[in-house]
């Protein structure tokens, strides 16, 4: 293959060929050449972020006097062009690169100082000929070092507002709306895989529906420690270099533009020396992710069968199941979430060991960090819209569970309060063995009237709290 045309680029190292037409320059290109690694790179939310920063910077260095206006006008709107993603194909550094996300802060710099001397109409910057400086002008007040753990912080903060958030809370609504659907189902619990007192399967489905709840709250919670930023701080938490005034400006100026509250931290050290809001926000997801999998496995037991399973619930049918076996439908959709789940937690023990490699005044596993934390987010939010969708809103109760409440071995939980754990424990002993009834062999070992058993053996009463039905313990 012919070799690509180039330009030469320079760097505070020296000269770089860089490709002719690309926006990036010297610092990047090697980069690149540095970390031909994965081939996975910063994803479209932290680009965005990276952008508005910059573009953000430039506004507030031109109000303290720090940029000319044309140069700080020039570097927001293409800061702007690299936010809206019409930049994208520029950043070219791999995630498996310096720990600190210098290139990838770099790629940003020189994109955004070439496209803005583009921008100003003079000399061709692909001529050699710069306008526009990609660290003493993009770059001015800032380092790599509160840059990218800022970026890393708002990004995550923006995704779980816009679409992790809305994602949960659409779950939590299609399961209470199915908690009040299937209410005056009435059926056999369950506790360590046996037979337990009878339980409302609406019941059941309201648990589900407070555990996507409380995840909201753990994810709200996350979302002060993210909104607290390392922005000011610069190359070791000093703020040298910097306006005093920079970071809170550019701060409230990032709060204005993207909806959700971003602040400068109090103490500049903790924030560049460690990972720990990030961590705190991937357990949280974490959670969620342990919550969901409760809630897509007791879903698909439930669906199990449909013949020599559990079968009290049908699942939504979206596709065969089987290559060989015609007529059989698995619950795709719920695998679908739990294979996410799996990938949410492998991503949390990424960033868990990303965060022990903190040392002194910089953590230095920042790029892997960002990655997975962003990947978790844009996956759960996802998998959940799909199983909202394409399982929950579909799912009914089959007649199976109401059937089986009667041959229900724990019903005899409610006579222990009338004829003693012993004697009720014995009665149960004897249905089982028999395969009666508790009424029916209750009706021959004790001396309760027809009336009384039926008092005591109704399964709705056993769904509230109350001394009628006796107490048990799980």
């Amino acid at each position: 293959m012919p070799d690509r045309p180039t330009r030469t680029e320079k760097d505070s190292m020296g000269e770089m060929q860089v490709p002719a037409n690309a926006y990036y320059g010297a610092s990047t290109q090697r980069a690149v050449l540095n970390f031909p690694i994965s081939g996975l790179r910063f994803n479209r939310a932290f680009v965005r972020v990276l952008g508005l920063i910059k573009g953000a910077s430039a506004r507030v260095n031109e109000r303290l006097g720090l940029l000319e206006p044309d140069i700080a006008a020039a570097i927001d709107k293409a800061a702007r062009e690299v936010a809206d993603g019409t930049l994208d194909g520029e950043f070219v550094v791999d995630i498996f690169q310096t720990g600190s996300g210098t290139s990838t802060n770099m790629n940003a710099n020189e994109v955004i100082a070439n496209r803005a001397s583009e921008l100003l109409g003079g000399p061709s910057w692909k001529d050699g000929a710069k306008l526009v400086h990609p660290n003493d002008h993009v770059n001015k007040g800032q380092s790599s070092n509160d840059v990218i753990p800022t970026a890393i912080h708002v990004s995550a903060l923006v995704q779980i507002e816009e679409r992790l958030i809305p994602a949960l809370e659409g779950l939590q609504s299609a399961l209470e709306a199915k908690s009040r659907e299937f209410w005056l189902v009435i059926k056999t619990g369950r506790t360590h895989l046996q037979d337990a007192t009878p339980i409302r399967l609406g019941q059941e489905f309201r648990g589900y529906a407070g555990q996507v709840e409380r995840g909201v709250r753990r994810l709200r919670r996350a979302q002060e420690e993210l909104s607290e930023v390392a922005l000011g701080g610069t190359a070791v938490g000093t703020g040298v270099n910097t306006h005093p005034e920079f970071a809170s400006m550019v701060c409230a100026a990032l709060s204005e533009e993207l909806g959700v509250t971003v602040r400068e931290t109090d103490n500049h050290f903790q924030a560049q020396n460690a990972l720990d809001g990030v961590l705190e926000t991937s357990g949280s997801l974490r959670t969620v992710a342990v919550s969901l999998q409760k809630i897509a496995n007791d879903i698909r037991w439930l669906g199990s069968g449909p013949r020599a399973g559990i079968g009290e619930l049908a699942l939504p049918e979206v596709q065969p199941g089987s290559s060989i076996m015609p007529g059989k439908v698995n619950p795709v959709i719920a695998e679908s979430l739990l294979q996410v789940c799996a990938q949410v937690i492998g991503c949390d023990a990424a960033i868990c060991h990303a965060a022990q490699d903190s040392y002194f005044e910089i953590n230095l596993e920042m790029p892997v960090a960002a990655h997975n934390l962003l990947q978790a987010i844009e996956l759960l939010a996802a998998a959940l819209a799909n199983f909202s969708e394409q399982c929950v809103m579909g799912l009914q109760a089959t007649d199976h569970g109401p059937a089986m409440v009667e041959r229900g071995l724990m019903l005899a939980t409610a006579l222990a309060p009338t004829v003693g754990y012993d004697e009720a424990a014995a009665i149960a002993k004897e249905a089982s063995k028999s395969g009666r009834t508790i009424r029916e062999v209750a009706r021959e070992r004790t001396s309760l009237s027809e009336e009384q058993l039926n008092e005591l053996l109704n399964p709705e009463k056993m769904t509230v709290p109350g001394l009628g039905a006796g107490p048990v313990s799980g």
